[in-house]
């Protein structure tokens, strides 16, 4: 298996259009990133470690907040925006949590994070944040990982403004949805 693109498991390649959401999560845990997108899957490679410690890093950052506002950080969680829609943020807030559920509902995720990559700029910086508003996500938090820039953007109506952009050197304070200080030089060691 190669780390630089995607893997599409062989015995999928054949399957008919549309994919329901009881064949996506047929499909279980793979090497992949692979998303529900209105009956196409959208395929990723694995993260690199230096996504993935950001993500560790932004999630240090967001855990006292959430374990003092009685709210639950999920990484990497399965979050249905609607039946023909499951993606797989970075990271979830949320406030309630069915830990028999093969999804998170959008409903229940107060703020979503994404660490963007090159290879997925587009996707996390239009596609997503349109998906998750449309889905009444109300916090949408953007790492960017090659600068470390953090970007906060609230739901307003149908769409995400931005609220702070946070550079290196600088603190973003998050009061909602739960009470944090992330600097984006303390994301990677």
């Amino acid at each position: 298996m190669s780390c630089t693109g995607p893997v599409i498991p062989a015995g999928n390649l054949g399957h008919a259009l549309p994919w329901t959401e009881s064949e996506y999560l047929a499909l279980g845990e793979t090497a992949q990133r692979i998303e529900l997108l209105d009956g196409s899957l959208l395929v990723g490679p694995p993260p690199s470690v230096r996504h993935q410690v950001i993500v560790g890093g932004l999630a240090a950052s967001l855990e006292p907040g959430c374990a003092a506002a009685d709210r639950t950080l999920l990484p990497v969680i399965n979050l249905r925006l609607n039946s023909t829609r499951i993606l797989n943020p970075d990271l979830v807030v949320t406030a309630e949590l069915d830990l028999t559920a093969d999804c998170v509902p959008a409903v229940a995720a107060l703020l979503v994070g994404e660490v963007s990559a090159p290879h997925t700029a587009t996707i996390d910086r239009v596609l997503k944040p349109h998906l998750y508003a449309a889905a009444g996500v109300r916090w949408y938090l953007l790492v960017e990982q090659e600068s470390l820039t953090v970007n906060l953007y609230q739901l307003q109506g149908a769409h995400y403004v931005e609220r702070s952009t946070t550079r290196v050197g600088e603190a973003l304070e998050l009061a909602e949805p739960v009470q944090a200080t992330i600097r984006p030089e303390d994301l990677l060691p």
